[in-house]
C-alpha cells in the first residue's frame, strides 16, 4: 500500500490523494485502507490531514528507495495485548 500511496501522492510537492481514490486503485475496502493509512501514519511513513486526504512522507519515500521488497512494517509497541 505504501508503494501505491507514493505513486499517487508526493511528499515534496505536498500532493495528496483521497482514501476513496487509494482504495479504488487498490481494489480494496475504504475502511481497510483507512486502517492501514493510520498505521503508516503512526510509523511516520504517511500523513493524513483533517480533510482525510493522505500523502506519503519523505521518510516513506526514502524507505521505498531502499527497495525493501516484501518488507512488513510492524508497530513496535502494539496495544492489542
Amino acid at each position: 500500500m505504501l508503494e501505491r500511496l507514493a505513486a499517487t501522492s508526493d511528499a515534496e510537492r505536498r500532493r495528496t490523494t483521497t482514501v476513496r481514490a487509494l482504495a479504488s486503485s487498490l481494489g480494496a475496502d475504504e475502511g481497510a485502507v483507512e486502517t492501514h493509512l493510520d498505521a503508516l501514519a503512526a510509523c511516520g511513513l504517511a500523513r493524513k490531514d483533517a480533510a482525510g486526504r493522505a500523502r506519503v512522507t519523505i521518510t516513506g519515500e526514502e524507505l521505498l528507495e531502499l527497495n525493501p521488497g516484501d518488507a512488513v512494517v510492524v508497530d513496535a509497541d502494539p496495544t492489542d495485548s
